[in-house]
């Protein structure tokens, strides 16, 4: 026999599955209509999607190799082959912007992922175990969080160098300790309520009871703080780039294109300027959806409680 259950709408019985799809359904509408209740969520989630293009076509709608250098065109200002002009190497500055999109998202993704796997593990392991375990997790945390993040980033580097990955690995690690304390203290809240305790009770691993019951039941604050994570660790990958402690050159990236253009700001001021305006627009960006998503996954704001 199907499994019945009882739809309080209409007041009748109903099959389960088809219960459950229609519940996920009506939580999915209301997430999206308030992540989409202000204009700004609208236009930031608009704008992250048009970089996310750029990057996706850089190669179809870059003008120029981002890396072929002209020295009889270097420093010319915007013209019709040149939108932006070109750098102190002759580099087409607009095919080095559409270009570091890339190269930004590619390590702020993989950066927050890095950092949310590792950190959302331990996480869990500090706070369900508890004792010793909890004391020495805490203890690595804790010593790593006082350390300036960009300072532990920036002596990462001069032992990983400069690629893509190195990099993303670097401002993952400063950032694992982020997880570890949101998690742990998800992990302390939910490892007491009822259906926890009848999941011990019913003989299942503790492992299976972390992922299977309290993960599922924390993964909201783990999207709002990634979404919220990937901004600023563009942020910190501009900067280190901008020291020459992040992505190797020749590879454009937007940091290391302001670094470049900071002693030619008189002769082509849209050498720094154009770089320096995506980083802004991206965090802004990046930052205004994670909190929509935050106020999106809050169940007062859905009506809900």
């Amino acid at each position: 026999m199907k499994a019945k259950a009882y739809d309080m709408a209409s007041g009748k019985q109903t099959d389960a599955k088809q219960y459950a799809k229609a519940r996920r359904a009506e939580k999915t509408q209301k997430f999206v209509k308030t992540l989409f209740s202000r204009k700004v969520v609208l236009v930031s989630t608009i704008g992250v999607g048009i970089f996310i293009l750029l990057a996706i076509l850089a190669p179809l709608i870059s003008p120029y190799d981002p890396n072929k250098t002209s020295l009889m065109e270097s420093l010319s200002g915007p013209t019709a082959s040149h939108l932006l002009g070109t750098d102190n190497y002759g580099r087409d500055i607009l095919s080095r912007v559409i270009y570091g999109t890339r190269v930004s998202l590619i390590v702020g993704v993989l950066a927050v992922l890095f950092a949310c796997v590792i950190g959302t593990f331990f996480g869990m392991v500090a706070g369900f175990f508890g004792g010793i375990v909890d004391d020495i997790i805490n203890r690595i945390s804790e010593a790593v969080r006082a350390i300036p993040q960009i300072v532990f980033a920036m002596a990462l580097c001069a032992v990983l160098k400069g690629g893509i990955i190195q990099i993303a690995i670097v401002l993952g690690i400063s950032n694992i300790a982020i997880y570890i304390r949101m998690m742990r203290g998800q992990v302390l809240t939910i490892k007491e309520s009822d259906y926890v305790m009848a999941a011990k009770l019913q003989g299942n691993s503790s492992f299976r009871i972390m992922f299977a019951h309290i993960l599922p039941n924390s993964i909201s604050p783990i999207i709002v703080t990634m979404t919220q994570q990937i901004g600023q660790t563009i942020l910190s990958e501009a900067g280190l780039s901008f020291l020459g402690l992040g992505i190797s050159q020749p590879t454009a990236s937007w940091g290391s294109i302001v670094s470049d253009g900071r002693a030619y700001l008189l002769q082509n001021p849209w050498f720094s300027l154009a770089p320096g305006i995506c980083i802004a627009l991206l965090v802004i960006f990046l930052n205004t959806l994670g909190d929509g998503v935050r106020d999106a996954l809050d169940p007062r704001l859905r009506g809900e409680i």
